[in-house]
């Protein structure tokens, strides 16, 4: 038996509308949820929300974080709060967390993975958006559990502001921190991948480069790389970078021919010595390529996602879709953002629950069998069948 819903809440944050959101939920689903996901905007009373849901809700599997959007039954909604949960007699959660992610990325990782049972079958993460090295979280997670283990997820968002994000757990509301929910039992799990950017010109080598800030391609400024290639664009960088982020060439590893792109997006710019920042590591040495993307190619990139995940489910039924979208997607499509959701319902069909958020950053391990990365721009999409 496994059961799952998702509830939509359009009013002021307070303790009496986190009950009643989650009395909501406890109706729709018929009885006491296993395991609970709240995502919703960064407004002004999320701690009393929060202690209103929990004062319902009786487990203590509950994650969640702010967003730069919120996905469910209801569609993409901003400015809102959603909570999704489901009931299984043959699924078991285990929630952990693990705070002050930018002191230590990799050891943070460690710690949770640590935490989780060793049977865990798949992983949802989230992490601090701006704070933190979500690679160094991922390598710490699979120095523990292998790369077998699937993990799923996104960064928390603040609605573009780019200030500070919050992280959910149980009862807490944190922030710079990292919560994940390991699952185990009968189940079948399957994750789509897509980005839908192109590449455009010659690859260039990575020639210095140190974390997350690209100093130089080809032995040439990054910044006037980008300046070359945007154009009269330049001018609006790091913002313009979103619908331009350079893709890292990995090769995939189970036999199918061909490259795929690992996207980064620019977050700042240093004018001094002509480095870029981005939402993720670049490893130094690495091939690069500058992409590009238009709205036909991300909701085609989409709707592929869409179709691997669910071809991966084999003849299980899906019984809950979720849903992780790089905001720079979102700020692409603009209002055709509905039609990506569109894309996700039609593939999963209108009687399975769909939760999710637009994210500063995606976990996910490659289409073609590579290890758990962290991504952005690209529309990841995990759905749990049984």
């Amino acid at each position: 038996m496994f059961k799952a819903a998702t509830v939509l809440l359009k009013e002021p944050l307070s303790l009496n509308s986190g009950r009643n959101f989650a009395e909501s939920l406890v109706h729709k689903l018929g009885r006491q949820p296993d395991a609970c996901w709240l995502y919703c905007s960064p407004e002004p009373g999320m701690e009393n929300l929060l202690a209103g849901i929990c004062s319902v809700i009786e487990t203590p599997n509950l994650i969640g974080c702010t967003t730069d959007g919120e996905i469910s039954d209801m569609g993409l909604t901003a400015g809102s709060a959603v909570l999704g949960g489901f009931f299984s007699d043959s699924i078991d959660c285990y929630v952990v967390s693990s705070e002050n992610i930018d002191r230590d990325g990799e050891q943070a990782g460690k710690e949770l993975a640590a935490k989780l049972p060793e049977s865990v079958q798949y992983i949802q993460l989230l992490s601090d958006g701006l704070t933190g090295n979500g690679c160094a979280l991922l390598r710490g997670m699979v120095s523990v559990l292998g790369e077998v283990v699937p993990i799923v997820g996104g960064t928390a968002g603040d609605a573009g502001k780019f200030q500070k994000t919050w992280q959910f757990v149980g009862n807490k509301v944190l922030t710079n921190s990292a919560v994940a929910m390991g699952f185990t039992g009968e189940f079948k799990v399957s994750e789509g991948i897509q980005a839908g950017w192109s590449p455009v010109g010659l690859p260039k080598k990575v020639t210095r480069a140190s974390g997350n800030i690209l100093y130089e391609l080809n032995g040439e400024s990054a910044l006037q790389v980008f300046k070359r290639f945007l154009g009269n664009h330049a001018e609006g960088l790091p913002a313009v970078g979103v619908e331009y982020p350079l893709g890292i060439v990995r090769q995939c590893t189970d036999g199918i021919d061909g490259n795929y792109y690992q996207l980064r997006a620019t977050m700042s710019v240093n004018h001094n010595d002509g480095s870029l920042r981005f939402a993720g590591e670049i490893p130094e040495g690495s091939m690069v390529h500058l992409t590009c993307g238009d709205i036909s190619s991300i909701l085609d990139a989409t709707k592929k996602a869409v179709a691997i995940a669910r071809e991966g489910l084999g003849d299980t039924s899906p019984r809950m879709v979720f849903y992780f979208g790089c905001m720079a997607r979102k700020k692409v499509l603009g209002l055709r953002t509905k039609d990506e959701y569109a894309l996700i319902r039609e593939g999963f069909g209108r009687d399975v629950p769909i939760l999710g958020f637009y994210t500063y950053g995606e976990y996910c391990r490659v289409g073609c069998g590579g290890p758990c990365l962290l991504h952005n721009e690209t529309a990841v999409v995990s759905v749990i069948g049984c």
